[in-house]
C-alpha cells in the first residue's frame, strides 16, 4: 500500500465511521477500487491504526462529554452520570458477546461485496423508517432502550451495516430524542471499537492455525502508509463526529437512506454481474 492509498482510505474510514453509510463497507469498496478488486496485503495493521485514530477524534470532539462522565463517577453516588455510564455499559452487552464469541465465524460467513450490497440496502431501510414512523420522544434514555440500541450495534458487525445508522435509526424509532442519541451513539462505540482493535491485534501477533489457514501470514504495511491512514482518519473522523451530532439534532436522514440504496445497489450489480 502506498502512502496516498493509505491517505485515502484513511479518510473514507473516518469519514464513514461517523455518517450513517458503513465504514466497514466503504473500506472494502475502496480497497477493491485502489487494487484491482481484492484486499491489500497486510489490511489488518491498517485497519487497526484507522480505527484507534477515530476512537481519538470521538474523544477529542466530545472531551467535554467524556470530562462530565468521569467528574461525576468519582463522586461515587448514583447521579445522572453514573446513569449514563450503566446505559453506556448495558449497550456494550451484546456487542462483547458477538464480538468474543462469534466474531471470526461471522466475518467467515458474511463476507465479500455481495454481502456489502445488501447490509447497505437494509441501512438505506433503516433511515428511510426513521422519517416516516415518528414516535412520541422521551428525553431519558433508559437501560432497556440501551440494550436495545446495543443489539442493533452488534448486528452492525455484518460488514455494509452501519454501526452508527444502525445505533442512531434504533434509537429514534424507540422513540428517545435526537439530543440524546447523537451523542450517546458515538460515546458508545468508544469501547467496542478499542476492543475489536485487541482482538485484531491477537490475531496480528498471536495468530491461530485457522486464522493462518483462511488468511495467510499478514503482511507488513510501510509506515508511511499507516501514517497517512492515522492522520487522515483522525482529521477527517474530527469533521465528521462533529457534523454528525448536529445533523442529527436539526435534521431527517433521508438523503443518507438515499445515497446507501444507491450505493448498495451499484455493489449488489457489480458483485453479481
Amino acid at each position: 500500500m502506498e502512502w496516498i492509498e493509505g491517505l485515502i482510505l484513511g479518510f473514507v474510514q473516518g469519514l464513514t465511521e461517523y455518517l450513517p453509510v458503513s465504514s466497514s463497507g466503504h473500506l472494502q469498496i475502496g480497497q477493491i477500487l485502489l487494487n484491482d478488486g481484492k484486499p491489500f496485503p497486510g489490511g489488518l495493521q491498517f485497519d487497526i491504526v484507522v480505527h484507534v485514530a477515530t476512537v481519538l477524534s470521538t474523544l477529542v470532539v466530545l472531551w467535554r462529554e467524556v470530562a462530565w462522565i468521569f467528574r461525576g463517577l468519582f463522586q461515587f453516588r448514583w447521579n445522572d452520570e453514573t446513569r449514563y455510564t450503566a446505559n453506556i455499559l448495558v449497550s456494550m452487552i451484546p456487542i462483547g458477546i458477538v464480538g468474543l464469541c462469534f466474531k471470526d465465524q461471522v466475518e467467515a460467513i458474511f463476507e465479500g461485496t455481495l454481502i456489502v450490497g445488501i447490509c447497505l440496502c437494509i441501512t438505506a431501510l433503516l433511515l428511510t423508517l426513521t422519517h416516516f414512523y415518528k414516535p412520541r420522544e422521551h428525553e431519558r434514555l433508559s437501560l432497556r432502550d440501551a440494550f436495545i440500541i446495543g443489539i442493533a450495534q452488534a448486528f452492525a458487525v455484518l460488514p455494509g451495516l452501519s454501526r452508527s445508522g444502525s445505533t442512531i435509526a434504533t434509537g429514534l424509532l424507540l422513540g428517545n430524542s435526537r439530543k440524546t442519541l447523537a451523542q450517546f451513539s458515538f460515546l458508545m462505540v468508544i469501547p467496542p471499537i478499542l476492543g475489536e482493535a485487541l482482538l485484531d491485534v491477537r490475531h496480528m501477533f498471536f495468530p491461530s492455525a485457522e486464522y493462518i489457514a483462511e488468511h495467510g501470514v499478514e503482511a507488513s504495511i510501510g509506515t508511511p502508509a499507516l501514517v497517512a491512514g492515522f492522520v487522515a482518519a483522525f482529521l477527517s473522523g474530527c469533521l465528521a463526529c462533529k457534523g454528525m451530532i448536529a445533523l442529527v439534532r436539526r435534521t431527517s436522514l433521508i438523503g443518507f437512506a438515499i445515497y446507501c440504496a444507491i450505493v448498495g445497489l451499484g455493489v449488489i450489480a457489480y458483485s453479481l454481474f
